[in-house]
């Protein structure tokens, strides 16, 4: 005999429609686009009219030496990338112990408000403060004396990828301190009661009870983020991209837009797509057992 579910949870069931629905849409469906990485597809050309060259563009792509240049990129700024969710906790964590409200919403609102400005606005305020004749850098050659130079942040190759990783956490840090924030109010406020019955500090509080209690959250966000680590976006790469800087950021997403949009190569990039979809079901599954078995705690 079956279980009759409640009409609250039916009502919750029906809303969880709509983001399947766009799941299946945006994340699966296309997912039937890699067979034309089994293909040697021409533009205009059925399918079914095209040679089949089974593994040929897979062997092809990554036979590219510059590929794995551009797989190194985006690991590095991928990992580097990472250090932004602990100093996301931080922020929580020190924004936790504020006394005063306004002050702290002031302070959570302005730093996750670049959260919802869009690349081509943050460019934009980059531009006008790092280009040739942006204001910061005008600055900064007057104190140093070297007004002749024409090297900038925007186009410094040896810089270029910490600019990208400095950015994109300046962007994300705010909005992923809200949810660390969000963790701490849900612990049990008699933990820190009994803390202090116990003769505990402020920081052995933080030490002892808050710190483990954001564990979950961090652990969380961490295989999603490693899931990703091939995938650390293209809007951002898109815009920042310029000949001086372009073989130090370019990461796989540019790198599948470029071939596949700009040279026309749907198969190649589509196989590159594919290898990292792959690879990022790896780390995920990875990440999470290695979660498991070192802290015990996994989401999976």
């Amino acid at each position: 005999m079956g279980v009759k579910m409640s009409r609250g949870r039916r009502t919750l069931l029906f809303m969880t429609v709509p983001s399947i629905l766009l799941v299946l849409v945006f994340s699966y469906l296309p997912i039937f686009g890699w067979v034309y990485t089994f293909f040697d597809y021409r533009i205009g050309y059925r399918l079914l009219n095209c040679e089949f060259v089974g593994l040929d563009n897979l062997i092809y792509a990554f036979s590219d030496p510059y590929i794995m240049t551009v797989i190194l990129n985006t690991l590095i700024i991928s990992v580097l990338g990472l250090s932004g969710l602990p100093l996301a906790g931080i922020i929580a964590i020190l924004l936790s112990e504020v006394r005063g409200k306004k002050f702290k919403k002031v302070v959570q609102t302005v730093i996750t408000v670049p959260n919802f400005i869009s690349w081509i606005i943050i460019y934009s305020i980059m531009f006008s403060l790092f280009s040739n004749d942006g204001m910061l850098t005008v600055v900064f050659r007057q104190m140093t004396g070297n007004m002749d130079s024409t090297t900038t942040l925007l186009t410094n190759l040896g810089t270029a990828k910490l600019f990208m990783v400095m950015t994109n956490i300046w962007k994300t840090v705010g909005y992923n301190s809200i949810i660390f924030f969000a963790a701490i109010t849900g612990i049990d406020s008699q933990l820190y009661d009994a803390a202090s019955v116990d003769g505990a500090g402020r920081w052995q509080k933080i030490w002892h009870i808050t710190i483990p209690g954001l564990l979950p959250t961090f652990i969380t966000l961490l295989i999603i983020s490693v899931g990703g680590i091939l995938n650390n976006g293209f809007e951002q790469y898109y815009v920042f991209v310029n000949p001086m800087i372009q073989r130090n950021i370019e990461v796989v997403d540019y790198y599948v837009y470029r071939i596949g949009m700009l040279q026309n190569d749907i198969t190649v990039s589509t196989a590159v797509s594919m290898v990292k979809s792959f690879i990022s079901v790896v780390l995920v599954f990875g990440v999470n057992r290695l979660s498991k078995t070192l802290l015990g705690q996994s989401i999976m």
